[in-house]
């Protein structure tokens, strides 16, 4: 039988992930019919971020990145639990060495991370948000999240999307795009369709609110379930990128 290919980022559906001892600061709480979603920073406040995990679901380092933002923008970072009522992809199938596994996870991604069941999840988050009185919400993802992130841009109810080492980078969804874009690949995307998206986003109208960084020197998912926070340069720029990514979300509500 052959295996329909939703994902050819070998990066992606290659590197495992890393562990880590990091204690996340935030709390497990149902929320917009999500019975598990990762809440922190700040409650009364009138931003907010929806965070889309990586395949790996909720790592340390991945919360560990929220901790951040919600510390450092003063907003409140939602994380749910996209894949219910399933699992996060299995870690043990990593990396995918065998036509069984190499299989499994592209039936993850055909299955419960499959984009049409996503994106209404992320849309009815940011509905539930609002309605909580939240005026500002934006969306941030990595890997297969930064994919669903970037194709949430789509819709203008939202402030701005961001893409962290995103899998199934694809130039042609600059066409849809409504809001500003935060689009930071790392060395194992490639680097072409990168440049050519950037391009595209430079000739919409809020180009000037758009934020993009190469990330030469790290490999895909430094920035969440991959990342090596022991390894001096993975943690330089795993900085970098929060930094970075909060400064765009920044100026995009300025």
């Amino acid at each position: 039988m052959t295996t329909k290919i939703h994902n050819s980022n070998t990066a992606c559906c290659s590197i495992p992930p890393v562990r880590s001892s990091y204690e996340p600061k935030g709390s497990f709480k149902a929320y917009a019919g999500f019975s598990k979603t990762y809440q922190t920073g700040p409650e009364g406040t009138s931003r907010a971020l929806i965070a889309v995990y990586d395949i790996f679901g909720f790592w340390p380092q991945t919360q560990q990145g929220a901790d951040i933002l919600a510390e450092t923008l003063q907003v409140r970072v939602i994380m749910p639990d996209f894949f219910e009522p399933d699992a996060a992809f299995p870690m043990e199938y990593y990396p995918p060495d065998t036509t069984e596994k190499k299989a499994a996870i592209q039936a993850f991604f055909g299955g419960p991370a499959k984009m049409d069941k996503t994106l209404p999840n992320v849309k009815k988050v940011g509905d539930a948000l609002r309605a909580d009185g939240y005026k500002n919400v934006g969306v941030y993802g990595y890997c297969w999240g930064g994919k669903v992130a970037t194709l949430t841009g789509a819709d203008s109810s939202f402030d701005a999307v961001a893409a962290i080492h995103p899998a199934m980078l694809d130039a042609s969804d600059a066409k849809s795009l409504a809001v500003p874009l935060g689009l930071f690949p790392s060395k194992d995307e490639p680097i072409a369709e990168y440049e050519k998206l950037v391009k595209a986003i430079s000739d919409k109208p809020f180009a000037s609110r758009n934020a993009y960084k190469l990330y030469p020197t790290v490999h895909h998912g430094w920035a969440a379930a991959r990342a090596d926070l022991s390894d001096p340069e993975n943690k330089k720029q795993y900085e970098d990128l929060y930094g970075t990514l909060a400064g765009f979300f920044q100026g995009v509500w300025a």
